[in-house]
């Protein structure tokens, strides 16, 4: 009964519904397609696009206002995670700290003692 059901799936056209609702395996669907191809295809076929795109005239490109824009954009909606800002905050203390007991302890050049006083003129 095995053999039968096997042979009936490739053949058949329930095989190819069972294949598109993701039946048997417990994965999901099948990938197929643009999905189904390595990674290096799919770049090499959206280069191709982009390119094709640039010769026609109709890719789009980012002005410097239209840029300032996004990074802005970007920055806003960073900044309302207060606890990434606190890591961030955190982290750059952290970093001036270590410089400045390194300029301390004598362990650095002349150049890492400046690096641990970035903001100028606070420990002088």
């Amino acid at each position: 009964m095995a053999t039968s059901k096997e042979s009936g799936k490739g053949a058949g056209s329930s095989g190819g519904s069972a294949q598109k609702s993701g039946g048997g395996s417990g994965s999901g669907p099948a990938k197929r397609g643009f999905a189904a191809m390595d990674q290096n295809q799919q770049r090499e076929i959206a280069s191709k696009g982009g390119q094709a795109a640039h010769q026609k005239g109709t890719a789009h490109e980012f002005d410097s206002e239209e840029a300032r824009r996004a990074g802005q954009k970007g920055g806003e909606a960073v900044s309302r995670n207060r606890a990434h800002m606190a890591d961030i905050g955190r982290k750059g203390g952290e970093s001036r700290q270590s410089a400045s007991r390194a300029a301390a302890s004598g362990g650095g050049t002349g150049t890492a003692g400046k690096s641990g006083n970035r903001q100028g003129g606070k420990d002088e």
